[in-house]
This record gives C-alpha cells, structure tokens and sequence, in this order.
C-alpha cells in the first residue's frame, strides 16, 4: 500500500482560530431509523435473549449450563475439588465474557450462598449469601468447589447423543446445547433474567412437589397441578401467604404475584424479636435501612433498637422493643410498611426450541416431558445400534468358534497384511467389520473358553435389542421410564419444605390501629399555614405566640390528641392526617409549616382547618366571593381507605372567602366588599353529599362587589338584627346603623 503524502494527510485537516479540527467531523448524517435498529440493536437484543438472559427448558441459562459442563469435563463430580480460578480459567474456554463474571455466575449456584433451594456448586471457603448484601463473596483464587451429587442427574446420559453438540465461540471444542436433565429442574431452583424488550422471573418450587406433579401429569392430562404443586419454596424460608386465587393465575398464566413474609420468634425474657427468616427479594441491610427510617420518622415508636446478629449460625436480625410492647401487633405494622414482607412477581418466560414465550406450569411442565421423552428415545436408539453393532461382532466371533484352527491358518499363510482381513471374510463368510474384530483379537484370547464366554453375551443381546426396540415403538414406555427416573430422583434427592404455607385469618385483613395516648391539647392554625400542638400546661407556663411576622391565629381548639385533622387547600383539595402526626410544641415556638408536613403540591397552602373525630359528625359550610354558600355534610370527607387526600373538597367555581364548621346550627354575619352585613341562620341552607356543589345564593351583589368575610354573630351587637336578616334569599343585606357602626371595626 502506498505510503500516504504529508500533502495527503494535511488536506484532512484545517485550521480554524488557530486549532485543529477534523474534517467533517460533527456533520449530523441522515440515517434510517429501521435500517440501523436493524443492523445494530436487532443482533444485540436476539444476543441477550438467546444466549444470556432467558432459561431454556433445562432450568439452565447459557452461562450456568456452560460453567457446570465445564466441571463435569474436569472429572469434579465425583473428583476432589479445585480451585474456583481455575475453574474460572477452564470454563473461559466456552465462555469469553471475562472471569468475574463467570465466577459471580459460579457463586449464585453454590451452596455457599444460599440462593437455590439444590444447588449445583459444593463450595468451600466463603461464597457471600443471597440474604446479604454486603455480605460479599471472597476471591476466585481462595475459594474451592466441586460439583454437587445431584448433578449426577444432569451427566449421566449427555454420552449418549441424548442432546445436540455444538461448536464453542472458536470452535475449537464442543459443548451441549441443553442439558439432558431427567427431571424438571426449571421449576426446581429460581432464575431470574432481564433481556432486551422482554424479562424472566421463575419462582422455585419443592422438588419432591414438582416430580410427583409430572408424574400426575404424564398419567392424566388433566391433572390440576395445583392439587399437588402446594406453592412455591424458597432456599431461605419464610412464611407464603397463600392465596389460591393469586396461585392459580400464576400456574395458568405464567404470570402474577404472591407474598412472603419474615419468620419471627418472641423473646419475652428479653423484650427482643428475633427475625430468622427473610423474604427472597430482600435482604438483611434494606430491611434494617427501612425500619430505622421508620423509626426515625415517628410511625413506629415501640423499637429502642435493632441490629444484624447474622454468623455462621445463619440469619437473625434482632428488634428491641419497649416494655409493654404488643410483638405481634408490631410485626404486623412492620409487615405492612417494610420488607418484610415482599411480593414475589412471576414471569414465567422460558425459551423452548429457541423461541421465548410466557407458560403456564401446566405447559411449562408438558414442554418438559416433550423434551424429557426425546431425550430418553435418543439414548434408547444411542443404545440399541451400540447393542446391534456389538451383537454382529459376537456374531462373526461365533463364526470363528467353529474352527480357530483355520482361523489361525488363515493369517499365518496369507502373505501381505493387507490380505488377512478379505482372507477371513472369504473363509468364513463374513464382513469387513466383522473380520477386523477377529484379526485384532490378542493371541492369548484365541482358546475355546474366552470365545465362548464373549458368545453367552448374543441371547442376553439379543433381549436387549428387542426390548429396546419396543420402547422406541412405544410411547407409553418411554413415559414409563421417565415416570421412574423422577421416583429415584425423588428417593435420592427429596427435602422437607422450607417456606410454611399461612393460611390468612380475617384479622390479618384489618388495618393495624396505631394506639397512641389521647390527652387534651389546644391547637392552632395560622393564617400563613403554620400549626401549633400545646398542652394545657405547657401553654398556661409558656409565653407569647411566637409568629412569622405578618402572621396571627386565624383557627384555634381545645382538642385531644388522636382527633381527626382536614386542612383544606387553596387548590381545592383537603389533606388528612391526626393531631398525633404532629410533635408537641411550646408557644414560643413558630410551629411547623404545614404544606411541608404534609407535602402539598407546588405553591398550594392550607386556608382552613376542620377538627373532629373518626364519626366525622356535622357540617362545613362554606362561603364563595360570588355570594353563594355551600353547606357540605363532614361525612362526605370519610373514606374506608387511608388516603391522605382527597381532590375536588369544594366547588372550584369562585373563590373561596371563608368557611365555617358547623357542629349544629348558628347564626352568622356575611359582609360583603360594599361594607353591607347579612344576617343569616345555617339552617335555612340545605346539607349537601357532594363535596364540590356549587352551594346556593345567599348574599346578592352589585358588579365589583364581592363577599369579604363572614363571622360568627355575637348576641345583642346589633341594636335592631332584624334589619340585617331578610325572608328569602339570596339578599343584599344592609349598611350598618349609626347606632351600631360605633361598635363594629372599619373597614378598609
């Protein structure tokens, strides 16, 4: 190639303001969006999704599958064990991702860690565990491991052309496609993936549960799996809550959820719970992390401490609580607002002739016995044309039985080497196959007694071959011998269930009610939105208010501290919460921001304040600029669920100028802009169960005019009250007396 001229090189270069700059370079090229998710997205999402993230019908994704032949190749299934680096070595071999992943592969298989139900890895030395996480593994190069006795049930036909070999990335060796395991090991231990556009999440189930169900299955078709498949079981306990229904869609569908939760035990003594058993989609540190959060935040104030206690006696988080303390009412609350309780989420998506797709376990497991079934029949043919080939040997060996002599003649007089094996044929009628068996038969197996032993073999050959040849002309046998080999496996391998199966009661069902101490307290509620919660005594000790300047009381109660708290908005809306959501205080204290407390949205403030308790008794009656009033029952703001807000608490037609709580009916004096009063009693207005209604007219206004506020009517302010109340309304109301303006604020 020609050497590129410095004239060449410079013309792809220019100076601009003194530097350089690359031709073309930032030009923007119009491309095809279809064109290059075809050409570089599609390669890389069928990658992960084939090759990486999905498990086939083996139970095995591609790296799992590779890491365990590799073992097997290495003589570690029945071999002492080696060191995890150079497994890790040997299996990059099939794998060229790099050794940490490999090796982080190798740990969630291993016993070590805990995360599978069986696992594949007999490890030795320190392999992290699932229930951690900082809980991490040691170094590849100090850790040991071998295969587990149950991978036995994975090797022990893949001689036998019982699955496909293909070439590794190099092709420099073979490696399987599947493995040929003999029972449904998809099902057996949890795998979790997230490929491109799509994702698996498979459960675990007891192996003893998932064999006994195929058994039922391969006998009758429509065998309810849910019969024999109790539930799912995970390696680390815990308690399924069950839910028939939740596990029935799971096992049709493939998809769905259910929850476990936490084993706990009560040390009364102490005044402690111990927690021993966590759900699988958590660990330790986040459960711990939550509850001090909630510790922190005032909801739960029954726990004086928590800590990790976890050694090599396994999990245990243990939880002090103040005397007192109800332990199951507490767990419940923790239950309902930590993980403690988690929820499982399936998605049963396995790839099946290389095409993923979401199956129900009843498909799942019938794609299995389809899968098992060619299995066994590749073995029976592997095994009948060995039992064929070895039978027509015998066979020409039987032959020779009739005179070795002439046999022996045979090779010593033929010349050329070349001339022994058409010689046998000839002088005793013969094949090539067979007559290269008898020419190499060692001198010293020439004698009567080893050629006649080697014939006793045809009869029991010639069983075998007819029975094999049966199965494979049988279909009913070869689930027979798939029925049997998941009764051994059950024998050899079979464990008790780890995670209980609870049944819910009714209470379960109810809300956790948080019992705090009632005791009288005064509140206030100013007009920039700040709330005070003060005790009878810290208030009669206390000083002055201390406000932000411009601000005053605009609400104040004699109260108790569990009653129930409405803050209605200038966006409409009301918040709910309790008196007990917020700390005692002082008075010389400003109080706390009450849109912060309750994280109202973006420039909305509280204008009002409703008191009660939980039979949300009354009414509010509120007054809009327009001069309409709305008088809504309280009830309207209960609701069955805890939402703490609620939209649509008022008409959003005109402003809102005040509003009152109405525990009985009173009578009260609007005003208006126009400096006119109306006098009016509550009842003549109608309650209403809808919250935003618009109200009806009260007070008539002249364009400009607006309603200003409205205020209770103190006895006898007004010389003649009559003047100032009117028959019907709406009404204009009237201008105050010169007899009673000398008792009433001016206004501005």
């Amino acid at each position: 190639m020609a050497k590129k001229s410095k004239k060449d090189t410079s013309s792809s270069l220019r100076q601009l303001d003194n530097k350089t700059h690359i031709f073309g370079a930032g030009e923007v090229a119009n491309q095809n969006i279809v064109d290059a998710l075809e050409v570089n997205f599609m390669p890389y999402a069928m990658s992960v999704i084939m090759s990486r993230a999905i498990p086939e019908i083996d139970g095995f994704k591609p790296s799992h599958r590779k890491i365990l032949y590799m073992m097997y190749k290495m003589g570690l299934l029945s071999g002492p064990r080696a060191k995890s680096a150079k497994i890790v070595g040997q299996v990059m071999q099939l794998n060229p991702h790099g050794d940490a992943a490999i090796y982080d592969t190798m740990v969630r298989l291993s016993k070590g860690y805990e995360a599978l139900l069986h696992p594949y890895v007999d490890s030795k030395g320190n392999f992290g565990k699932a229930f951690s996480r900082d809980m991490m593994w040691a170094a590849s190069r100090y850790t040991e491991a071998k295969l587990e006795k149950i991978c036995t049930e994975f090797f022990v036909d893949i001689d036998k052309d019982t699955v496909d070999m293909v070439d590794n990335f190099d092709n420099t060796m073979k490696e399987p496609a599947l493995l040929p395991v003999n029972f449904p090991s998809v099902l057996v231990n949890a795998n979790t993936g997230i490929a491109a556009g799509m994702a698996s999440s498979i459960c675990s189930f007891n192996l003893e549960e998932v064999c006994k169900t195929t058994i039922e299955l391969i006998k009758n078709p429509k065998h309810d799996v849910i019969e024999t498949l109790l539930a799912p079981d995970f390696s680390g306990g815990g308690l399924l809550v069950y839910d028939r229904n939740a596990l029935e869609e799971i096992y049709r569908t493939g998809r769905g959820g259910f929850k476990v939760r936490a084993r706990y035990t009560v040390d009364k003594p102490n005044s402690c719970i111990e927690i021993t058993e966590i759900p699988p989609t958590t660990t330790c540190e986040a459960i711990i992390d939550k509850i001090i959060e909630k510790v922190k935040a005032g909801s739960i104030k029954e726990i004086s401490d928590i800590r990790d206690e976890t050694d090599l006696g396994g999990l245990k988080i243990t939880i002090d609580v103040k005397r007192g303390t109800d332990c199951d009412k507490l767990m419940k609350k923790l239950f309902d607002s930590t993980p403690l309780q988690d929820t499982f989420s399936c998605n049963f998506n396995v790839l099946v002739n290389g095409k993923p797709s979401v199956y129900g376990v009843k498909e799942l497991l019938n794609e299995w016995i389809d899968f098992r079934s060619n299995c066994v029949t590749r073995r029976t043919a592997f095994d009948l044309k060995r039992a064929k080939d070895r039978l027509h040997l015998l066979k020409g060996l039987e032959k020779i039985l009739l005179d070795i002599d002439k046999a022996i003649k045979i090779i010593r007089n033929t010349d050329e080497e070349s001339d022994v094996i058409p010689n046998l044929m000839i002088g005793f009628g013969i094949d090539k196959i067979q007559a290269e068996y008898v020419a190499e038969i060692k001198l010293r197996h020439l004698n009567r007694e080893y050629i006649l032993k080697r014939l006793q073999d045809i009869e029991k050959l010639e069983t075998a071959i007819k029975d094999l040849e049966d199965i494979l002309s049988t279909p009913k046998r070869i689930k027979q011998i798939i029925v049997f080999e998941l009764k051994e496996v059950i024998k050899k391998y079979a464990k008790p269930r780890r995670t209980e199966i609870y049944y819910p009661s009714d209470e379960d069902d109810e809300p956790v009610v948080e019992e705090l101490p009632d005791y009288p307290v005064n509140l206030f509620f100013t007009k920039e939105g700040y709330f005070k919660k003060i005790t009878p005594l810290s208030l009669r000790m206390g000083g002055e208010h201390k406000f932000k300047e411009g601000d005053f009381i605009a609400q104040s109660f004699e109260s108790t501290n569990n009653k129930e708290l409405l803050f209605f908005t200038n966006k409409c809306q009301v918040y709910k919460t309790k008196a007990n959501a917020f700390a005692d205080t002082k008075a010389s204290s400003m109080g706390e921001f009450v849109a912060s407390k309750l994280e109202m949205e973006e420039g909305e403030i509280p204008v009002f304040l409703v008191v009660t308790d939980d039979k949300y008794a009354g009414n509010v009656l509120f007054f809009f600029e327009n001069g309409k009033a709305a008088k809504v029952e309280l009830s309207a703001y209960s609701t069955k669920t805890n939402r703490k807000k609620l939209i649509k608490a008022y008409s959003d037609k005109s402003p809102l100028a005040a509003a009152v709580q109405l525990e009985q009916d009173k009578e009260l004096v609007v005003i208006s802009s126009a400096g006119r009063h109306l006098l009016i009693n509550t009842a003549v207005i109608n309650s209403k169960t809808t919250k935003d209604t618009i109200g009806v007219g009260v007070m008539t206004l002249k364009k400009g005019q607006r309603v200003l506020t409205v205020r209770d009517y103190v006895q006898g302010e007004f010389a003649k009250p009559y003047r100032y109340k009117s028959k019907n309304l709406p009404a204009a109301g009237a201008l105050l007396s010169a007899e009673d303006s000398g008792e009433q604020l001016v206004l501005e």
